[in-house]
């Protein structure tokens, strides 16, 4: 397995995207970190299945996220997966929410990220991984905070590669539409709500009606890509936005 010997920490990975990522990871030999909130025995069975270790650090926490970077040891592969969302208009959005939403999107990825690289430097090799999303692309109406964390992200990952293209480290976004997550099925809701829907027009008019493929992306595609991103293939894909959308931001 061509990912022996390598440490890989994957925040917000017990469910959704994440959690597919670190199987995905696992898979191919390496040793994972979990990080995310849970029920305590679902996520020790999760430890127990991918032969991973747990943080529970709160990553709007900067201590917290020093204390989890510490406790990973040298990190050979980062995935900064964790994220939420809210949906409200502009001049309803509440503030609190906001600076949430940005520390944990955004804001915590700078931090691991700049604790990860020394590390991948001595090294000479490290993959950094953010899933951003079709909204580090587009935008949509009602969700400002989260377009604008993931329109950073993309910025972050672009600056992160040309700075430490020159160490055997490259650093790249994926970027998939609507999967069929915990966090997309959560603001169905919300959506409905702003917009005067059923679930049933959220789902059709508003989710896939921006795919054009009509399907939602299954979390291990976006794990599959990411192990594309570690292979030594891929050495020379560095700055990159993937999208993973069926179609969706296609110019």
């Amino acid at each position: 397995m061509f990912l022996d010997g390598k440490r890989a920490l994957v925040t917000g990975s017990t469910s959704g995207i994440g959690l597919a990522i670190a199987r995905a990871l696992a898979a191919e030999g390496a040793s994972v970190v979990l990080n995310g909130f849970g029920d305590d025995s679902e996520i020790a069975k999760l430890c127990d299945e991918l032969g991973a270790t747990h943080s529970g650090a709160d990553l709007t926490d900067v201590s917290q996220i020093e204390a989890m970077m510490e406790e990973a040891g040298g990190v050979d592969i980062l995935v900064n997966n964790a994220g939420m969302q809210h949906v409200a208009p502009v001049e309803d959005f509440p503030v609190e929410k906001w600076d949430t939403i940005i520390a944990l999107n955004l804001t915590a990825a700078f931090h691991t990220t700049r604790l990860a690289i020394p590390g991948m430097k001595a090294k000479r090799w490290g993959r950094i991984i953010n899933t951003a999303s079709a909204h580090s692309k587009v935008a949509s109406p009602f969700k400002s905070a989260y377009i604008s964390a993931k329109h950073g992200l993309d910025g972050l990952t672009k600056t992160v590669a040309l700075e430490v293209a020159e160490h055997g480290v490259t650093a790249n976004c994926i970027s998939p539409g609507y999967v069929w997550t915990p966090l997309v099925e959560n603001q169905i809701p919300d959506t409905m709500k702003a917009r005067g829907m059923t679930r049933e027009q959220v789902m059709n008019e508003v989710l896939l009606a921006k795919q054009p493929t009509k399907k939602f992306v299954q979390p291990a595609e976006i794990g599959a890509m990411a192990v594309f991103l570690c292979r030594d293939e891929a050495q020379n894909v560095n700055g990159a936005n993937w999208s993973v959308d069926g179609g969706w931001t296609a110019d």
